[in-house]
């Protein structure tokens, strides 16, 4: 595997999700590393879309939360504009949102702690795992 510093990741919208809403968790620990750069985040702004709705629905915020947490994703990632169009995942359709983004964002690694995503194991070459893999890699216990 390369050198972590230089790992393209795509990170599923659940990791996001879980790292805002428990930020001493481990996913939290995901997200600090990207902050930190000791990988290179990828993000498409369908990902970025879907996070501010999980957020907007399915949590109670304070309003001006949102859109301090939706730039600060698009300033820590690298923003990719996808033109792909994969539908491998027909149980959760919003899950060919984050294979599209690393096809196109040329990613080295998907982590995701959702079954849909880490069963296929792999999505053109570009390895499928969950965050307690990507943290190893890392070295955050």
């Amino acid at each position: 595997m390369p050198d972590a510093a230089l790992l393209r990741v795509v990170l599923d919208t659940n990791i996001y999700i879980a790292a805002f809403n428990h930020p001493r968790g481990r996913n939290a620990q995901l997200w600090a590393a990207a902050r930190e750069g000791r990988y290179r985040l990828i993000v498409s702004v369908p990902i970025i879309r879907e996070i501010a709705e999980v957020l907007r629905s399915d949590f109670t915020r304070p309003e001006d939360d949102l859109p301090r947490r939706i730039r600060l994703v698009a300033q820590v990632a690298h923003v990719v504009i996808t033109k792909s169009t994969l539908n491998l995942v027909a149980a959760d359709p919003d899950d060919n949102r984050i294979l599209e983004c690393a096809v196109d964002g040329k990613a080295d690694l998907i982590v995701s702690n959702d079954r849909h995503l880490v069963d296929l194991k792999s999505c053109r070459g570009i390895p499928i795992v969950a965050g307690p893999d990507l943290r190893r890699t890392l070295g955050i216990q």
